[in-house]
């Protein structure tokens, strides 16, 4: 395993696969540090005792809450201290928000971050513990750039808008010796970009470096993070320690976002990491770096893209995509797959090739792709060569598969059937859902969490 290399694990699907087996899953795997993003009984719970290092999280829904001093120390007493102790959950960060100055949230939550991170900060150095659980936020890449005039990172500096109040945290995160987590997507530089250079984007050379101050960058993960680097040294903390809170590359739900592209992409990023070369700004560094993310999660929004459900190293059951080699080493294999995953019923919901009244078909597959995920049946995607009657059938077993297969689900007025014969054609896969066991997981995961509370009082 790339030392300092962690994972972030991601909860937005329809039908989860229990914690326990995502648990496994990592330990299978050999990856010792996650990023969640929440601290969740039923996550917490399977995490406890595994020695795995996790940055638990605090939404931004909850940082107004946060405004108020009693209530962060409430979360840190609920979501921190309880689990620390020996044979607990091993918490190093508590994250404050997620990208909460990103420019389309419109300032919403500008003027309540930084008290929320002082508050938590103070209220786990209250508890007596902020000495080795430290709170940062992870911020998106356009909290800093260089000026079109000079684009170059050595020219980087934090956006004009949020400098100020940037410099203050930062100077906070310097205080207390926390670090600056951002998250680097080269994958969007690409989407938002269609002039973007595509071998800027991996590892593996370009014909066209950026050349800055004849330093030859060529590729933009080292160009953005020593964008980074030059904001936080005109900032006055040019050695604040830097931890890449999510990088990855989807798979499906855009043109550029495929099995190889990730593959590639991933290779390239695994070897430039266990190589500790670091950047040029940085360079023979060790990077902490958490791959996203985990699985794929089908209910996420679609705002950014439709690529946003297709993030996962492995499937929405566990099932690896592709070959991985988390040692940088050229181990290259396939990852071990999630284990005991069941299912339900072996059935698909598909248009009934009897029906007649199609007039209504395009209003009951955008009822459909309203309710369930169709992200696949996008143009250059992987279910894009189904034709209409394919693509119909898609969406009703999307959705049908989204409802637990309730026999309600798959009518769409007259034009749909339940079926066994599996549609799935080359990459493009009909699924069948995790069968969900939700409810006994999470009452499980109320009676770790007591168990691991009286486990705690008897240690105090």
């Amino acid at each position: 395993m790339v030392d300092g290399l962690g994972v972030n694990w991601g909860t937005m699907a329809t039908h989860r696969l229990p914690p326990k087996t995502i648990a496994q899953l990592l330990q299978d795997n050999g990856i010792k540090k996650v990023k969640i993003f929440d601290a969740d009984p039923s996550s917490m719970s399977v995490l406890a005792g595994t020695g795995i290092e996790v940055m638990i999280a605090i939404p931004n829904d909850m940082l107004a809450t946060m405004n108020d001093y009693d209530a962060a120390k409430q979360w840190v007493k609920k979501n921190v201290t309880r689990y620390n102790f020996d044979g607990g959950v091993d918490i190093k960060y508590a994250a404050v928000g997620n990208e909460p100055f990103l420019k389309s949230y419109n300032d919403s939550f500008t003027n309540i971050t930084f008290p929320a991170l002082k508050n938590i900060q103070n209220a786990l150095n209250e508890a007596g513990i902020g000495d080795v659980i430290k709170a940062t936020v992870p911020l998106n890449g356009d909290v800093y750039d260089s000026p079109a005039s000079n684009p170059v990172p050595s020219a980087g500096e934090f956006r004009a808008d949020i400098r100020d109040l940037m410099a203050q945290i930062v100077e906070f995160f310097g205080l207390n010796g926390a670090p600056f987590t951002v998250n680097i997507y080269p994958f969007l530089s690409l989407y938002g970009n269609s002039d973007f250079p595509i071998d800027f984007a991996f590892f593996d050379g370009t014909s066209a470096p950026v050349v800055d101050n004849g330093v030859a960058y060529t590729n933009v993960f080292d160009a953005n993070f020593d964008t980074l680097v030059s904001a936080l040294r005109k900032a006055g903390f040019g050695d604040l320690p830097i931890v890449v809170g999510e990088v990855g590359w989807p798979t499906d739900g855009d043109v550029n976002a495929n099995v190889a592209m990730a593959e590639r992409f991933f290779g390239g990023l695994l070897k430039h990491l266990a190589a500790k070369s670091g950047t040029p700004l940085r360079p023979n560094t060790e990077m902490q770096v958490y791959l996203f993310g985990l699985v794929d999660e089908d209910a996420k929004s679609v705002a950014p893209g439709n690529f946003e459900r297709h993030w996962g190293l492995f499937t929405y059951d566990g099932r690896p995509k592709f070959a991985v080699d988390f040692s940088g080493q050229g181990q290259n294999g396939m990852p071990v797959g999630a284990k005991g995953v069941q299912y339900l019923p072996t059935r698909w919901c598909a248009l009934n090739p009897a029906a007649t009244d199609l007039g209504k078909l395009a209003d009951n597959v955008n009822f459909a792709c309203t309710y369930a995920d169709c992200t696949a049946l996008g143009g250059g995607c992987s279910c894009d060569a189904l034709d209409a009657s394919g693509k119909a059938s898609y969406a009703f077993n999307a959705y049908f598969q989204a409802q637990s297969q309730n026999e309600e689900s798959c009518y769409f007025q007259g034009l749909a059937m339940v079926t066994t014969q599996n549609n799935s054609q080359g990459s493009c896969n009909f699924t069948i859902q995790i069968a969900s066991s939700a409810a006994s997981t999470s009452r499980q995961a109320r009676l770790v969490v007591l168990l691991l509370a009286i486990a705690a009082e008897l240690l105090m």
